[in-house]
């Protein structure tokens, strides 16, 4: 239909009647070839009514609607005759750049073809709109370092390509949606630093890579995890309870769970993963640390500090080059391989104050490397020379004799 309008165009009328014709067709079929839906035409209008620039920011200084809102700053549309949002990056993505304010209106749910969208960290207040459910296309939403409140929407847990949820640094309130926990391709939870309560969904369904969870109010057990799992942050929450069914996770390569209630023993598993660190400080785990089974143990920093572990130091943990044990109810004699390793480097930080320990082998005249600390203090025996404590672990350099078992 196009070409026979052009040829009727060529080959009739005068030449200067018969040019500007042809000019004003050819920009009809532009523009009738590359227009964005209607509808997603009207949502960017109302994501803009509520959002302005922050001092600094030139963000929306772009989004002219005389103009075509696929050049906005921010907006990929597909190509063809209808175009469609592909993408939403809502702020200037340079490191220090002043963000958003204002609200996220609801229209967004109308970007129906939208595979990503994002805010970047600004001063963007209230709640996440319900209708974002409806973007059943979404992979990857990412609305951190803001200021949102209240709920996270139930409508979430139908969006079911969702491979990244991102809402960390802002003032979410409520429990986790159980549908998040259902989601089959969602890779990477990340709810930090938030307010949120209540306990964490069942989670194993999903082929979870990262969850972070911390810094939050959550409380009861920690549930059954996938093994699919690589990096583990659920600190400075209420947890309690004891850590169960660890044997499946041997993708593992961080684990907080440090400032918590966490109770019961460690399991001996743990230790034998390829983690980097494994922080489980300020707990109520008790017992022994026993490993069985563990052969060596590769990780780079294990903090067990401020729990109630007791019995002898397993001298396999001399292979860590950040071991912290102090605060605890360790007994009897320190392996000597952990004063050789002290020694020789090895052993970058040895923390083993407050414990009830009765020998460490040192010879007062070694001198320890430069990068090597030990604190030893506050134990059932005279702490060597070579102990340098930090200013909290108190002034007392040995127990009381009442306090050490003979």
């Amino acid at each position: 239909m196009e070409l026979e309008a052009i040829g009727w165009i060529l080959n009739g009328g005068g030449r200067s009647r018969r040019i500007r014709t042809l000019v004003l067709v050819l920009a009809m079929l532009e523009l009738t070839e590359a227009m964005l839906a209607p509808l997603d035409f009207l949502a960017l209008q109302s994501i803009k009514k509520n959002l302005q620039d922050m001092p600094g920011s030139k963000f929306l200084s772009s989004w002219d609607f005389s103009k075509d809102p696929c050049d906005f700053s921010g907006v990929l549309c597909s190509s063809g005759a209808s175009q469609r949002v592909l993408a939403l990056n809502l702020g200037d993505p340079g490191a220090g750049s002043p963000g958003l304010r204002g609200k996220l209106d609801g229209a967004i749910g109308l970007l129906s073809s939208l595979l990503d969208l994002t805010l970047m960290p600004g001063q963007v207040v209230g709640p996440i709109p319900e209708t974002l459910g409806q973007l059943r296309e979404l992979h990857f939403l990412g609305i951190s370092k803001n200021f949102l409140s209240g709920h996270i929407p139930e409508s979430l847990g139908a969006l079911k390509k969702l491979e990244t949820l991102d809402l960390s640094y802002n003032q979410l309130t409520g429990s986790i949606p159980a549908g998040l926990g259902q989601l089959p391709r969602l890779s990477n939870l990340i709810l930090c630093y938030n307010k949120l309560t209540g306990t964490i969904p069942n989670l194993n369904p999903t082929p979870l890579v990262r969850l972070d969870l911390k810094q939050n109010a959550l409380s009861g057990p920690i549930p059954s995890l996938p093994p699919s799992l690589k990096y583990l942050s659920l600190s400075k929450n209420q947890l309690s309870g004891g850590i169960q069914n660890t044997g499946g996770l041997r993708q593992l390569t961080y684990v907080d769970l440090s400032f918590n209630k966490l109770s019961g023993s460690v399991p001996g598993s743990l230790f034998g993963f390829d983690i980097s660190t494994l922080q489980l400080q300020r707990n109520f785990f008790s017992g022994s640390i026993v490993l069985q089974g563990v052969v060596s143990i590769t990780i780079s920093t294990i903090d067990l500090s401020y729990n109630a572990l007791g019995g002898h130091i397993p001298p396999l943990l001399a292979s860590v080059q950040n071991v912290y044990l102090n605060n605890n109810h360790f007994t009897g004699a320190v392996p000597q391989v952990f004063a050789d390793r002290l020694l020789s480097a090895g052993i970058q930080v040895l923390y083993l104050q407050h414990n009830y320990l009765s020998q460490f082998n040192i010879k007062s005249t070694a001198t320890l490397p430069l990068r090597s600390s030990l604190c030893i203090q506050y134990n059932c025996m005279d702490p060597p020379s070579q102990s340098r404590c930090p200013s909290n672990a108190g002034r007392q350099k040995k127990r009381p004799v009442y306090q050490c078992k003979p």
